[in-house]
């Protein structure tokens, strides 16, 4: 039986590119890296483990993902500091929650996420 999602991840075309973007944009600071800059993982407050692995090698090829939600308190606060760092979003509001979504530089969909209620 499945209990939860222990990891989950993207991969990228410019790990170390991306690294920086997630660091620098969104505020993550790397739990792991992975040597010659092909990879981090991130541990978030809720326990779940996201990751980066830089795409070419023969287990894992590039292809975007379509969308990490990352959970946010204040979704308005959220999007306006990612606004002063030049991300633009597109919205989705849906009975149970409200979605602003980007794209990463790999061209990954990020999603800034609030549950309803």
């Amino acid at each position: 039986m499945i209990a939860g999602i222990d990891f989950s991840g993207y991969m990228v075309k410019d790990a170390k590119r991306a690294i920086a973007f997630y660091r620098d944009v969104l505020g993550l600071e790397p739990s792991r890296l992975y040597p010659d800059d092909r990879g981090a993982e991130y541990d978030l407050p809720d326990g779940s483990t996201f990751g980066l692995w830089g795409a070419g090698n023969p287990v894992f090829s590039f292809q975007p993902s379509n969308g990490v939600l990352l959970a946010v308190d204040d979704v308005e606060a959220a999007a306006a500091a990612l606004r002063s760092r030049k991300v633009e979003f597109k919205s989705l509001d849906l009975p149970n929650c409200r979605m602003l979504y980007f794209a990463d530089t790999e061209g990954n969909t990020v999603v800034l996420h609030k549950r309803s209620g």
